[in-house]
This record gives C-alpha cells, sequence and structure tokens, in this order.
C-alpha cells in the first residue's frame, strides 16, 4: 500500500490542484463514486494516466492489450455479459483456488468480489486495464461463442418457444451480443448475423426450398452451407429480418430493397436487404458492410511493385479518364477508394456519384444515385461538373450519356475515375465504342484501364508446400526453367474456418494508353488486337499476374484459373 493517503499522492504527483481536490471531496461524499469514477467523470486527467498512477500507488499490473491466449473464453463465458460490460470487469484465469480478473476501476471492489463469489474462487488478484479495451475483449469472446451452428440449433427450444410471429419485436439500436430474449427466433437472427460478421461474410442468402431453408453465407467470394433448417422457421426468420429492415411483412409478392443498421460488439455495421419471390417463399439476401472498416491503401490491395507505381503516376495526373474493369465482387470499389485516398489532400476538390455509397471518406464530397427522382449517373454527374471538381469518381458507366459526360469532364481538365464491366482490360475500350462512342473521343481521354479479379489467399496456418504436376505447369504455361517449383494447397484449419483459405488479395492487368494502342484505336477496336498490340509493349494479363502470386505462396492454381481466362 502507498505512504501518502490517496488525497496527498493525488496532489504530490499533480493529477489535480488542491482546490480541484476539495471541490471532488464534496462531490464524492454526495456521489458516493469511486476516486477512479469521479476523476474520469470530472475530466481532470485521461483514462491511461490514471491507469499509470494507480499502478503505481496501488502497485498493481496494467495490460495495456487483452490478448485471446491470455485468457479463458469459458469462464469469461460463464457470466452474464450484461454483468461483464456495466461493471468493466473481465475474469481472465482461475488457477488454484485464484481468480486473475482485469478491471478499469481499481475500486470496483462489489463488481471483482461478487464474480469471485459467483465463480466459486477463494481469492483474488486484480490487474488494471483501459475500459475499451475490456469490453472489446468481451465483445470478441461472446461473438466467437458456439461457433458450431449444429451444436446452436439444437440448444434453441423451438417446441416450447410459443408461436414464432407474436416473437416478433420491434428493432432497437442495441447491442446484439447484449440481446437477452429468449425468444428462439430472435435469438436465431442474432445469432445468424453475429456469426456472419466475425466469419468475415460479404453477404447472407436465406433460400427457401421444399422441405428446409438454407442460409449460408459468401466467405472470400465463395458460399457455404451455415445452417440447414426446418422450413416451418422460413415465414418468422424472414419476417423478423424485415421488421429490422423496415419492410412490408405483408407483402411476399413482389421484391423488396432495405437496410439495417446494428451495433455487434465494439462494430458498427450495415446490412443492405433485398427480397425475391420464388416457388416455396422469398429468399433475401443480406450485403454486409462494415462502417468502420479500415479502408485499404493502394500498397495493400495486391498490386505488385510495377502496376504500383504505373497507377500512381496515372492517378496523379489532372486529367483523363482512369477506368477499372471486371465483373461485379472483384474489388473494383475497393481499388478506386484506395487511389482516391492517394491522392485525398487539401488542395484537392474531390466529388462522387455512387449506387451505392459503401464507405464515408473523410474530405472527399459523395452522392448516391437516387432513380426514384431522376437522380441517374448521367445528371448527377451533369451537376458535378458545375461544383468545379479536380478530381470526379463516377461509379459504373453504363450508357452513352454518361460515357459522353465523362469523356467531356476528361476533356475539359478533370481527372474521372469509373468502371466497367468487361473481361479484360482491352474489352474496356471495345465496350466505349460500342456504346457510341467515338473512337478519336476515346482514345484521347482514356489514360489507362485496371482489370482485376480478386483470388483467396492461402491460409498461412495450414497451407501445404507440394511438388505440382506436368499438366499443372503446362496450364499455367510455366517455363521449363521454373518446374522445379514448390507450390502451396490449401488444408483447412479452425483459423480459417476448413476452408484453407483466409482474406482475399487482388490480381491485375495494367493496359496504358500508348502512342501505338491510340493509333490502333482509331483503326480498330477489336479487343484481341488491342490486347495483343498491350502484351507486345510490355502489359503481364491475369493470368501471368495470378501465376506470380502462386509462386510466391499466396494462392492456388485453381483459383486463379477459376477467375482468369488464358
Amino acid at each position: 500500500m502507498p505512504a501518502l493517503s490517496i488525497e496527498d499522492a493525488l496532489i504530490s504527483r499533480e493529477i489535480i490542484s488542491r482546490e480541484e481536490l476539495k471541490n471532488l471531496l464534496n462531490e464524492r461524499k454526495k456521489a458516493e463514486s469511486s476516486w477512479h469514477r469521479l476523476l474520469l467523470e470530472s475530466k481532470a486527467v485521461d483514462e491511461q494516466a490514471l491507469l499509470d498512477f494507480w499502478a503505481s500507488e496501488l502497485e498493481l499490473e496494467i495490460l495495456s492489450s487483452i490478448q485471446e491466449q491470455s485468457l479463458d473464453p469459458d469462464l469469461v463465458r460463464s457470466l452474464p455479459i450484461h454483468l461483464l460490460k456495466k461493471e468493466a470487469v473481465l475474469p481472465l484465469t482461475a488457477e488454484d483456488g485464484r481468480l486473475r480478473i482485469a478491471v478499469a476501476d481499481p475500486f470496483n471492489h462489489n463488481a471483482m468480489e461478487n464474480i469471485r463469489a459467483l465463480l466459486d474462487l477463494e481469492d483474488l488478484q486484480a490487474v488494471l486495464a483501459p475500459k475499451d479495451e475490456i469490453l472489446s475483449a468481451v465483445n470478441r469472446v461472446f461473438g466467437q461463442a458456439e461457433s458450431d451452428a449444429g451444436e446452436f440449433l439444437q440448444k434453441l427450444d423451438w417446441e416450447n418457444g410459443g408461436a414464432f410471429m407474436s416473437e416478433l419485436e420491434e428493432s432497437s439500436e442495441e447491442d446484439l451480443l447484449d440481446e437477452r430474449s429468449e425468444a428462439p427466433i430472435i435469438k436465431l437472427v442474432n445469432r445468424i448475423l453475429t456469426q456472419a460478421v466475425h466469419s468475415r461474410a460479404s453477404d447472407i442468402h436465406v433460400e427457401p426450398y421444399r422441405n428446409e431453408l438454407i442460409v449460408r453465407y459468401r466467405l472470400d467470394g465463395v458460399l457455404y452451407n451455415i445452417f440447414q433448417l426446418p422450413y416451418k422457421v422460413h415465414p418468422a426468420l424472414i419476417s423478423r429480418l424485415k421488421i429490422l429492415s423496415g419492410l412490408n411483412i405483408a407483402e411476399k409478392r413482389a421484391p423488396q430493397d432495405g437496410r439495417i443498421q446494428i451495433r455487434i460488439g465494439d462494430r458498427n455495421v450495415d446490412l443492405r436487404v433485398s427480397t425475391l419471390p420464388t416457388a416455396f417463399g422469398e429468399r433475401m439476401v443480406l450485403r454486409i458492410l462494415e462502417k468502420d472498416q479500415k479502408l485499404l491503401n493502394l500498397r495493400e490491395i495486391g498490386l505488385g511493385p510495377k502496376h504500383l507505381r504505373a497507377l500512381q503516376g496515372f492517378i496523379h495526373q489532372s486529367n483523363g479518364i482512369i477506368l477499372v474493369t471486371g465483373p461485379t465482387g472483384s474489388g473494383k470499389t475497393t481499388t478506386l477508394y484506395s487511389a482516391l485516398r492517394e491522392i485525398n489532400t487539401p488542395d484537392k476538390n474531390i466529388l462522387t456519384i455512387e449506387d451505392p455509397v459503401e464507405y464515408q471518406l473523410d474530405g472527399i464530397g459523395q452522392m448516391q444515385v437516387n432513380p426514384k427522382i431522376g437522380l441517374t449517373f448521367a445528371k448527377g454527374l451533369r451537376s458535378m461538373v458545375r461544383q468545379d471538381p479536380d478530381v470526379i469518381l463516377v461509379g459504373e458507366i453504363r450508357d452513352l450519356e454518361t460515357a459522353e459526360i465523362a469523356i467531356q469532364a476528361a476533356l475539359t481538365g478533370h481527372l474521372v475515375f469509373s468502371t466497367l464491366h468487361t473481361n479484360d482490360a482491352a474489352g474496356a475500350i471495345t465496350r466505349l465504342i460500342d456504346m457510341g462512342i467515338e473512337p478519336f473521343l476515346a482514345s484521347s481521354s482514356l489514360r489507362a484501364i485496371l482489370a482485376q479479379r480478386l483470388v483467396r489467399t492461402l491460409c498461412s496456418k495450414c497451407k501445404e508446400p507440394y511438388s505440382p504436376s506436368e499438366a499443372e505447369l503446362q496450364e499455367l504455361g510455366i517455363s521449363k526453367v521454373t518446374r522445379s517449383l514448390t507450390l502451396h494447397r490449401a488444408m483447412g484449419c479452425e483459423a480459417c474456418m476448413n476452408t484453407g483459405f483466409r482474406g482475399r488479395t487482388g490480381i491485375f492487368e495494367m493496359l496504358p494508353i500508348s502512342e501505338a494502342i491510340q493509333t490502333l484505336m482509331l483503326k480498330s477496336s477489336e479487343s484481341n488486337q488491342i490486347r495483343q498490340a498491350a502484351v507486345r509493349e510490355g502489359m503481364r494479363t491475369l493470368r501471368r499476374d495470378g501465376v506470380a502470386k502462386i509462386v510466391k505462396g499466396q494462392t492456388t492454381i485453381d483459383e486463379v484459373l477459376r477467375v482468369t481466362q488464358a
């Protein structure tokens, strides 16, 4: 224990002045608050400085972060989550009758003693940790609970849970992990949403069939069956999700679109909801967008050194069009956002028109198209050029009018980013000319075209080295010189949900619009000729870029073959 009293120590360490202490003493008598809570509420000192002070004065250990390996998840889950979060306490381990517990407030003795008694342990050892770190650890532990879907379904009391439709409740802003309702359908919906977010799923599919209801997650671009439910659950499950997303639960014959905003632990999640009537009932797809998700920069999306240097050169030009092409779900928006982040400086006016606006970008004006009021890409872009922009992002060039306005903007001193749905970079030129764009306008406004795909990356914890067969090497076009390669294949472990893959990376094809390509565009819009000319100039195709990532051990042959053409 400290030699000085708490009051004297606070003054001697210059945490607060003597006058401030006198006022706090009066407040402490009225509110009966602990010293820790009182000092934080007074804003006299920040939390970390206060924790350092208590650690020194009370001779306690500080945990600046709480890692999974430093706690026992089963011990944590044996206690109510609302109690742990309300008191900001976290039991870490229990050994030889002694509880090691992390606390944000070292004077919260009642909570510590209650938890010790609930766990039936004889003694306790308190360690200090920031409140946010404790709450985050609690959320992580409970979010990872019951990861086995089958085990969870067996726990639901379907027979005694009452009529499904009577259990539907209004949506709330509360943390889904705090939901204490015993109604099976509410627990099931919360479980589906929570597991999807913690599994890093991009979409949730709810699909009714003749005798069953299947819930699937799209993980790293591939769909996996997660829940197999009795068909009788379907009406209540869809109705519950419709209530959460503000849709009409009585309308089952027409498609509907809505959105759900939820909080799961310390993560804010936006769900875009779409329903579709089918022969066996309404099918629903929920697209998951994490509001707080860290946006990648250009160095993190998978560009090789050569592609990165080239793209950085193009995006720092003052005018012209840069196109990113690829099918839906190939990461085009992520690439464009990464490019905007790279050039977003106070001296630039950057505006975007998107459908929808997926992530908020600080310092950038973002507009969402709204066909109901006539706000299309073309109309929005026409208005946007009158806002004195330096850089414009058009979510997608869908028609001739949008393409013409984008080209005029590029020719009048604006840098324009946009996307097209084509198989490769050369195909984008053909698509623009087929839309009705004059070849001389396309050739003079385009600066570069980037085609891309996403491939799943191998799980670093379970990938296995092997020697590829002759047939595999021939299919990839790998030369004889490199035939003694060691490649890697997917195996599967708990870390990757037994898929063998964790995360995705991009493979790219960069087509700079050189003078030779411009000349060829004026003569022909045939994509094969343009592609061959670009390869002669040094363009690396999607397949070749994929091979480079296979050789580095980042992905597999099957993944590259799945998303590319020869």
